[in-house]
Order: structure tokens, then sequence, then C-alpha cells
């Protein structure tokens, strides 16, 4: 008899099997870490495509939750928010490097803190990569002048 395990299909998690066009609604929704990233406004250089990110979030999320306060309504409110289902694979590629979306698309795993796999929603707050504490709301800043709020991250 072999040694080896046979591996079902349903033993491999459905972000390793599945690509985003193939998810459901619930596991759409179970891939987003919480951690606000995708909400703080960005800058992109038109020459080089360089996107940096700064401290300022949308107006509608909680930087003391990194949640939406709006969530099922944000499209219809905020004019550039992102929609990530209908994001391009360049779009993509402007998110954070460890958002499970463009994990997913790139074919990688999920960080070690993913909620999924640690089964803990506070996990990415404890790996440092949650935006609670640190950013600010759009509201309490000079849109005109958000190079001053650039930040450089440090990956987790």
């Amino acid at each position: 008899m072999s040694a080896r395990k046979n591996i079902r299909m349903s033993d491999t998690p459905f972000w390793e099997r599945k690509t985003l066009e193939d998810l459901t609604d619930t596991e759409w929704e179970s891939l987003c870490d919480g951690c606000g990233q995708c909400c703080l406004h960005k800058l992109v250089n038109e020459e080089t495509a360089d996107v940096f990110y700064t401290r300022v979030a949308c107006t509608l999320l909680n930087t003391e939750t990194a949640r939406c306060s709006s969530y099922p309504d944000r499209l219809s409110k905020v004019n550039d928010c992102l929609d990530v289902r209908r994001m391009t694979a360049s779009e993509l590629a402007w998110m954070p490097k460890t958002c499970a979306y463009r994990l997913v698309h790139e074919r990688q795993p999920l960080p070690h803190w993913h909620p999924l796999i640690t089964g803990n929603a506070g996990s990415p707050r404890a790996a440092g990569v949650a935006v609670t504490g640190w950013a600010v709301s759009e509201a309490s800043v000079d849109m005109d002048n958000l190079e001053a709020e650039i930040i450089e991250w440090i990956d987790a």
C-alpha cells in the first residue's frame, strides 16, 4: 500500500483551486482580509506607472476597524471606489502585494496571517498590515497635497 495520501479536490482550499471568476459571492467576500489598504488613496507616476500609497483613506473607511462604513452602497457613494470584481490584470497589480485577490489571480499562496489561514479575523491587524491606528480620513487632510501623505510599505 502506498504511503502517499490521496488528496481529494475538496481538501484543497477554494482559493488554491479556483480563479477569481469562479468564486461564489461568499468565497469572494471571505478573501478580503479586512486590512483596508485598498481604501487608501494612491498616486500613480504617469511616466513609470509606479504606484504610491498614501496614509489617506476614503471617507467611508472606518480607520479604527479598517472596514467600509457603507460597503453595500460604496460604489454609488464614491466615484473612484475600486470595484475589485471588475479590475483587469494590470489594475490588480495596483493592489497591495498581500491582497488575496491579487494573490489568487497570480496563483500565489495567501500570507500566513490571512484570516482564511488563521481562522482569526484580527490576524491582519496583529501582523501589522491593517491600516487601523495610522490611516487618516480624507476629510482631515488637504487632498491637493497628497504627495505629503505618501507612505512606504514594509511587507509583512
